[in-house]
C-alpha cells in the first residue's frame, strides 16, 4: 500500500470506517478490474495530498464480499465517502482527479 493508504477488510471495517472520526474515502476495487487499476494512482496521490485530513482506504471486493454486498456495490471502481461513520456519497467508475478533489473539499467544508 502507498503512503497514507490503508487496507479495509471485513475484519477492520467497523474500526476503520464506522467508528472513525472525520472524513473517510474508500476505494472498492478488484485485482482483475482494469478501470480500478486506472484510478488507483489517483487514489494514492489523494491519500498523500489529504494526509491528516482524510482517511483513505482500499477494499478488495473479491476478498471482502460481505462489505461489498452490504453497501450494494454493483460496479467497480466505486469510491465511497463516510463522515463520522455515516455514508455521505459515492462515485462509480473512473473519474478525473479534480472531480474527487472537489468532492473531498466540499465534504471537508460541510
Amino acid at each position: 500500500m502507498a503512503e497514507g493508504l490503508l487496507e479495509a477488510t471485513t475484519a477492520n471495517w467497523d474500526n476503520e470506517v464506522i467508528k472513525a472520526q472525520g472524513l473517510v474515502m474508500i476505494d472498492f476495487w478488484a485485482a482483475w478490474c482494469g478501470p480500478c487499476r486506472m484510478i488507483s494512482p489517483t487514489v494514492e496521490e489523494l491519500a498523500k495530498e489529504y494526509s491528516g485530513k482524510v482517511k483513505v482506504l482500499k477494499l478488495n471486493t473479491d476478498e471482502n464480499s460481505e462489505i461489498a454486498s452490504r453497501y450494494k456495490i454493483m460496479g467497480i471502481p466505486t469510491i465511497m465517502f463516510f463522515k463520522d461513520g455515516a455514508k455521505l456519497d459515492q462515485i462509480v467508475g473512473v473519474v478525473p482527479k479534480q472531480q474527487l478533489k472537489t468532492k473531498l473539499d466540499s465534504l471537508l467544508a460541510a
